[in-house]
């Protein structure tokens, strides 16, 4: 922080936190350019290879992120239109757990993920990109694998096209 800055009011104090500050940010979380319509509702309509959706289930399918965070991060998604985790009957619920198991064993099998970080942000609050209809992300992770270009170059190095991953997953994933 500039020196001449430090002390003016409103511009905060200096302390042990870096923040980097990404105003653009704003027009996403406040929907800005978002299609009409529920992503996760219309995805299953397509066929799966346009959709990049891995696995379908009774209750339940498995899709890769088009913004991933990693190679090969995928979520998991109930069919019905639900917003909220309790809201999910005991057989979603039931399957998007056991999608999830599947789809670690699959990342591991195939990409040698050595972490995972699972998730679901509950309402646009806690980050919801899409908060109106429930998933669960899945992103497979590597010893190593943050460096310096997301907060450098703002690019995320993707080794693998998204139809490329989602294949692999597909062809891996169990019958």
């Amino acid at each position: 922080m500039s020196p001449d800055l430090e002390h003016q009011p409103g511009t905060g104090m200096p302390d042990d936190w870096q923040r980097i500050w990404m105003p653009e940010r704003l027009a996403y979380i406040q929907g800005e350019g978002k299609a009409e319509g529920c992503p996760f509702c219309v995805v299953p309509q397509l066929p799966d290879d346009d959709a990049l959706i891995v696995a379908r289930g009774e209750t339940a399918y498995v899709v890769l992120n088009l913004y991933p965070y990693n190679s090969g991060h995928l979520m998991v998604v109930p069919f019905r239109h639900v917003a909220d985790y309790p809201e999910l009957s005991a057989a979603e619920t039931a399957e998007v757990a056991d999608l999830t198991q599947t789809a670690m064993r699959v990342l591991r099998s195939v990409s040698g993920a050595q972490g995972f970080n699972l998730g679901m942000n509950q309402g646009i609050v806690a980050g919801a990109g899409i908060a109106a209809h429930l998933h669960q992300h899945v992103v497979p992770r590597w010893g190593g694998d943050t460096n310096f270009m997301p907060v450098i170059a703002r690019t995320k190095v993707l080794p693998q096209l998204l139809r490329d991953t989602r294949q692999l997953l597909s062809d891996s994933w169990p019958s």
